[in-house]
């Protein structure tokens, strides 16, 4: 059986679609209730958070899909892989950030860095995920490119390859289900890098309507952030949009590695969730 924490999410849910359609044995975890999961799925409300609460969440488990909510500082990463292994756990897979290789002194990074370190030496199977920024991010553009056909970003011309939740997803499910990417750590990202002036325009061609590009500044950008996301979180997602590193800029070769096929374009995200945007 494998454990999905996370599985309401917009990597947990296509990963536990994933697992069902292939014929696993899955309990997804959420802290909130989940509807519209699969059939044949077990659901188990819970919270890492709730270190003494985890035996029942990851009771009957062989593999574990490890994600932080947040940025998860009131967790305790040993504790939590300490009840996973305890548990039965033969095999933990850890949703990270490229951030924690490429910017290793960023303070709202230290609670990934040290799951990872936990994870590393918990004595079973792992994996370690690094994905980049995610194409899902553009949910943030969704209420005013529907209410007035605009997007609004700072750094306009700024590219990085985000990546599709949904490889991250199916780079999940290989690892859960398999001993080939065992002590492995995977950088995923998108195919090609892109920057928030071309996601609009991807945006438009999904949605065959124009939509307008407002350039903002990094200030008016932290100002809207900020109002939903913590202050770190904030400062270390404009950081990287506006001074990406090399390797930050970089695509990585690890989803195509793992899936045999590249990685999907922004392009494609756009219009698979066109409708969010109508």
């Amino acid at each position: 059986m494998i454990v999905v924490t996370g599985a309401t999410g917009n990597v947990g849910r296509p990963l536990v679609e994933l697992l069902a359609a292939a014929g696993e044995q899955v309990t997804a975890v959420s802290r909130r209730p989940a509807a519209g999961l699969p059939a044949g799925v077990t659901h188990r409300q819970g919270d890492l958070a709730d270190v003494d609460g985890l035996k029942e969440l990851f009771e009957g488990a062989e593999a574990v899909y490890l994600l932080v909510g947040g940025l998860g500082g009131e967790l305790s990463p040993r504790g939590i892989v300490a009840a996973a292994v305890a548990a039965g756990v033969r095999r933990i897979v850890f949703q990270s950030s490229q951030l924690v290789g490429t910017r290793p002194d960023s303070v709202s990074h230290g609670i990934l860095r040290a799951f990872e370190t936990a994870v590393r030496e918990s004595g079973v199977e792992w994996t370690v995920l690094r994905p980049g920024g995610f194409a899902s991010n553009a949910f943030l553009w969704a209420e005013p490119v529907r209410s007035a056909r605009t997007v609004a970003a700072p750094f306009a011309d700024v590219a990085l390859p985000v990546v599709d939740p949904a490889d991250i997803a199916e780079v999940a499910a290989e690892a859960l289900r398999g001993t080939a990417h065992t002590g492995r750590i995977y950088v995923l990202t998108g195919p090609e890098a892109v920057s928030p002036r071309e996601q609009a325009r991807a945006l438009a061609g999904a949605l065959g309507e124009p939509v307008a590009f407002v350039a903002q500044s990094a200030s008016e950008a932290r100002s809207q952030l900020v109002r939903f996301l913590p202050e770190e979180a904030v400062d270390g997602m404009l950081a990287v949009m506006g001074e990406p590193g090399a390797e930050e800029r970089r695509v990585s070769p690890d989803v195509e590695r793992v899936l045999g096929r590249a990685a999907r374009p922004f392009s494609a995200w756009a219009e698979r969730n066109a409708l969010a945007f109508a």
